[in-house]
This record gives C-alpha cells, structure tokens and sequence, in this order.
C-alpha cells in the first residue's frame, strides 16, 4: 500500500504536503559516512536486538538530507521494504531520540525533523517560512552558554539551540 502525504497546515498563505516541502538544508557541517558495521554497533549499544528493519531505517535516515521527516524515512525504506510500516519507522526513530544517537529538530506545528547525532555538535538555523535547516558552529555561543551556566552555578550536560527566523531568501521575498 502506498502512503499518502499528509496535510499540513498553511505557512505564511502556502499549503505543502510533507512531501512537498521547499527542504534544501545547507549542510555546513562535514559528515563522515556511517557504514553498515557502525550502524550495528549503534543498535547493540541501545540494549536491543539488530533486525534488518532496524538497519534498513538507521541506512534510510543518514542517506539523504541532513535533516529528514519520519514520512521521509518510511517512503524510502517502503520503496525497498513494502511490508514495512509506517508505525515500525517511527517508533525506531523515537527510540534513537530516546537513546541520543538521533537529534529531533521541530518547527512549529510541522512534522519534527530527524538527523543522525554522530557528528560534532552543531546548532540550527530554522526558517519559519520554507523550514530549511542552516547548521552552523560558533564558538563564541558555545562559550557564552558556558559562561551563563557558569553564573547560576550549572552544571551542564548538554544543550540544543535552535534559532528560528526567516531565511536569506525568504525575507527577500515578504
């Protein structure tokens, strides 16, 4: 059964489908390939057992864009894996979440994003309008969070930073 793409809500007078989404994150950050063997090792280090469904979607979510929707990884591994389902994609990816081998990127009332958390720490630059993704690294943020925690007397453990905005060619456009 093929799956259908879901209605989203309108965005800024623009409906999309989740499919049709204007994406092209600018992928800033280098990533290294993850081969099979690496994604097996991430498995057996969540406690649970390596399946080919579980390999199939770990390969689904780091071969495209760096950021992707679990509709996304569901089409992709459906093309190969028909019998898998949409339900099995996403329990997989929350529990990748839940582990803290997958980040989860949202924006607004949009699908949540997925993108593989094996590389260096990165933040983002949302936009609100087209939901591209921008990476970027910065060292006088990482320093300045430091400090901050450093002034209440935190300790921490780690952080997400999400700035959301318009992109260069959105605000163009408005």
């Amino acid at each position: 059964m093929k799956s259908e793409s879901l209605s989203l809500p309108l965005i800024h007078g623009r409906q999309f489908s989740e499919t049709s989404l204007p994406h092209g994150p600018e992928k800033l950050i280098h990533r290294e390939p993850v081969g099979e063997a690496n994604l097996r090792r991430m498995i057996r280090s969540m406690g649970i057992k390596v399946t080919l469904q579980r390999v199939t979607i770990l390969s689904a979510l780091i071969a495209g864009r760096a950021h992707v929707t679990a509709q996304e990884v569901f089409e992709k591994v459906h093309d190969t894996h028909p019998e898998m389902g949409f339900a099995t994609v996403y329990r997989f990816l929350r529990k990748l979440v839940e582990a803290g081998l997958v980040t989860e990127v949202r924006v607004g009332g949009l699908p949540a994003r997925y993108e593989l958390a094996t590389h260096r720490h990165h933040d983002h630059l949302t936009c609100e309008s087209c939901t591209k993704i921008i990476e970027f690294e910065d060292p006088e943020i990482e320093a300045l969070q430091k400090a901050v925690a450093k002034k209440y007397g935190f300790v921490l453990t780690h952080h997400l930073l999400e700035l959301y905005g318009r992109c260069a060619i959105c605000a163009r456009q408005k």
